[in-house]
């Protein structure tokens, strides 16, 4: 049987008592690490650095070598399965991700295959098992996936945008392509999160980036329903007393602080929201657990002002069970390393006054 030493995160995540909430931070493996920065200018290039397990690993495990980080998640992009299915991913310096080819028509979706995640995305599949080895039962592993309305923004926009006008110009003019792409996206990402389950990943994170872009009908109708397909074909195991024979599925939606009972309803383990939520306002708390919430930008500020905000967010979530401490979005890249721990140690410090043993 696979024992963890720390289980805090995946219990959160069951709404299970904790002696302290767990903290991790998204992007923690990124930028903001001089060691991460060393080894992307050894590699070359970002790309490089996904599809090398060896790199993936190690970039990986740098912040928890640094920081006592309650979860490793694995290191990758959103948007490997568009690179699967044969788009050309490339990132330009200060621009973000782009795309050779776009889609634009009917027959581009016709000829998308859906990857095998053992073969095209084997790369990500092989720094799951490396890193799962490396980890040794320290903390547990997070797998992930963007969400297909977020994968069919950067595929129909042919990168990153602003306005969003040209995936909005297929929903209203050509919704039956953009539901064929999306359903095609959804089955792709049950394949490829299976797979990472498979190969050892301990929980699952939906990154949603850009579903807050949506109208109110709109996201029912173009975002969350493929969530919850991709749910519906999940081999999540069995909750037990054995913590680690499930795997829990977090939906995060940035900007989707207006459809929380939505999200909630969709038979998700738990909803990640951002800096614009009250926690206090969250429905059904300690029955699905909750990641979140601090602006990143508070990590800029001074010591002081980092605890009060930490205790904001702890006692806006208050006493019940299932709260996963972290940032309302990705971690900047210019944050000072010693605010960050003292991020860590304010959650791990004040938390244990909202805990029972």
């Amino acid at each position: 049987m696979y024992q963890l030493k720390n289980d805090r995160y995946l219990r959160a995540l069951q709404c299970l008592p904790v002696d302290y909430t767990p903290v991790w931070m998204m992007r923690q493996a990124g930028r903001y690490l001089p060691e991460y920065r060393d080894l992307r200018a050894k590699a070359g290039d970002f790309m490089t650095m996904c599809q090398t397990p060896d790199l993936a690993c190690e970039v990986t495990l740098q912040p928890l070598k640094r920081f006592d980080l309650d979860a490793a998640i694995i290191f990758s992009d959103i948007l490997t399965i568009p690179d699967a299915m044969g788009l050309g991913l490339y990132f330009e310096t200060g621009e973000g991700p782009k795309f050779k080819q776009s889609i634009q028509c009917l027959s581009d979706i016709h000829q998308l295959p859906i990857p095998d995640p053992e073969q095209s995305l084997r790369y990500v599949m092989d720094a799951i098992r490396l890193t799962k080895k490396e980890l040794d039962g320290t903390v547990p592993l997070i797998g992930f996936s963007g969400s297909p309305w977020t994968l069919a923004t950067y595929m129909i926009e042919g990168g990153s945008s602003k306005a969003f006008t040209k995936i909005k110009k297929m929903l209203y003019s050509d919704p039956k392509a953009l539901h064929l792409l999306l359903e095609k996206l959804a089955n792709s990402v049950a394949i490829y999160l299976n797979a990472q389950i498979e190969a050892g990943a301990q929980s699952i994170m939906i990154f949603d980036t850009w579903g807050g872009v949506l109208s109110h009908q709109s996201y029912q109708t173009f975002s969350l329903d493929y969530m919850k397909l991709i749910l519906s074909q999940l081999k999540q195991g069995k909750k037990s007393q054995n913590i680690t024979s499930y795997v829990p599925v977090t939906l995060f939606t940035k900007g989707g602080g207006l459809w929380l009972e939505n999200i909630i309803n969709s038979g998700c383990d738990a909803i990640g929201v951002d800096w614009t939520v009250d926690l206090s306002n969250v429905p059904q708390k300690g029955q699905i657990a909750v990641q979140g919430n601090l602006d990143p930008s508070v990590l800029y500020a001074d010591k002081q002002i980092i605890e009060a905000n930490v205790d904001a967010v702890l006692s806006e979530f208050g006493y019940h069970n299932g709260h996963v401490f972290n940032l309302g979005h990705g971690i900047h890249q210019d944050i000072p390393l010693e605010h960050v721990q003292y991020l860590i140690d304010a959650v791990h410090r004040q938390s244990k006054r909202f805990h029972h043993d």
